[in-house]
C-alpha cells in the first residue's frame, strides 16, 4: 500500500463530518431523546465513552438534567435512572450489550448505533440509527461526532455554527508542528474535556502515538511536566488565564482556537492524527491490535 493511500476510509469519513452532522441534526427533531428533567445515564466504551463524558456536561450546563457518563464495564448499574443510553457504532460491544441484559427492565433503554441488523438494538426500548454516519475504518470519526451532535440537537443548543467551523477547520492548513512533534497533550474544559481524551485516544489509535489528555486547569497540577521542545500542547475550547505563557516557557507548541467550536476542532486533530500515521507509514484504518468492535468470547 503506498503513502498516498494510506487512512483512505478515514480521511473520506472525516472529511464528510459537516454533512453527517445535519442530517443528525434534522434527525434529532423526531428522534426518541432524553427529555428535560430525566435523570439520564450514557454508556459507552472507547471513544463512545469519551462522547458519553461530552454529552454529560453539555446537559447539565444546559440545566436538562441529572446527566452521567461511564465505561459500560466500570457503570454502577443499581443507581436510579429514567433512562439509559447506549452507544455503540457496531452495536456488537460486549460491554454495552452486558449493561442492557442488567438494565432491562428496570430502566428504559434508548440505543444509538450505525447497524440496525446488531445485538443492540433488539436489546433497547427506543433506537436511533446513523447508518448514514457508519465507517468502514476501524478508527471512529464521524460516528461519534454524528451521535454527539444528535445529542446537542435535542438539548434545543444551535449546531450550524459547529458545522461551518467544521467546514473551516477540514480546510484550514495543518500544522506541521503538530504531524512531527514526538509527544502531543490536548486539553479542555467541560464538555471539551471529553473531547480532549478523544482527540489523544484518536492520534494513539491512528498513529501509536505519545498523547495525553486533562481538564485544562489540572495541567499545571503535574502534567506540565511532559511539556518540551519539539512536543505540544493543544487546547479544544478556551484555555485557562496564563496557560499560554506556561507552556511557551517550556519550549512546546501551543495550540489554541478559543473561538472555534470545540467539536469542530476535533475534527482538526483527526487530521492531525491520520497525516501523523501517514509519515509514520501507518495505516489508520487498520490499526495494529485493534478492530472494529470488542466482542469478547
Amino acid at each position: 500500500m503506498t503513502t498516498d493511500i494510506l487512512g483512505a476510509h478515514m480521511e473520506a469519513e472525516l472529511t464528510s463530518q459537516p454533512d453527517t452532522w445535519r442530517q443528525a441534526a434534522a434527525l434529532a427533531e423526531s428522534a426518541p431523546l432524553p427529555q428535560q428533567g430525566q435523570r439520564v445515564v450514557m454508556l459507552g466504551c472507547g471513544t463512545s465513552w469519551f462522547m458519553a463524558q461530552s454529552y454529560a456536561a453539555m446537559r447539565e450546563q444546559a440545566g436538562q438534567g441529572v446527566t452521567d457518563a461511564f465505561a459500560a464495564s466500570e457503570a454502577p448499574l443499581e443507581r436510579d435512572y429514567d433512562l439509559a443510553i447506549l452507544l455503540s457504532r457496531s452495536g456488537t460491544t460486549s460491554e454495552v450489550i452486558a449493561a442492557a441484559h442488567t438494565l432491562k427492565g428496570r430502566v428504559p433503554l434508548l440505543g444509538i448505533v450505525a447497524d440496525p441488523q446488531t445485538p443492540i438494538p433488539g436489546a433497547v426500548d427506543d433506537l436511533v440509527v446513523l447508518d448514514f454516519a457508519d465507517e468502514a475504518s476501524v478508527v471512529q470519526t464521524r460516528f461519534a461526532t454524528t451521535a454527539l451532535t444528535l445529542l446537542r440537537a435535542g438539548l434545543g443548543l444551535d449546531v450550524v455554527p459547529s458545522i461551518a467551523d467544521a467546514e473551516a477547520a477540514l480546510a484550514a492548513p495543518i500544522d506541521e508542528r503538530l504531524v512531527a512533534a514526538d509527544q502531543i497533550t490536548f486539553l479542555g474544559s467541560g464538555w471539551a474535556v471529553g473531547l480532549a481524551h478523544e482527540a489523544a485516544l484518536k492520534n494513539r489509535e491512528a498513529s501509536q502515538s505519545w498523547t495525553e489528555s486533562y481538564p485544562s486547569m489540572e495541567y499545571r497540577h503535574g502534567p506540565i511536566a511532559v511539556a518540551a521542545p519539539g512536543r505540544a500542547t493543544w487546547v479544544l475550547g478556551a484555555a485557562p488565564e496564563g496557560l499560554s505563557d506556561d507552556v511557551s516557557a517550556t519550549g512546546a507548541a501551543y495550540v489554541e482556537h478559543a473561538d472555534v467550536d470545540p467539536l469542530a476542532e476535533l475534527v482538526a486533530t483527526q487530521r492531525v492524527a491520520l497525516e501523523r500515521a501517514r509519515a509514520r507509514g501507518l495505516d489508520p484504518d487498520h490499526p495494529r491490535a485493534l478492530t472494529r468492535s470488542v466482542i469478547l468470547g
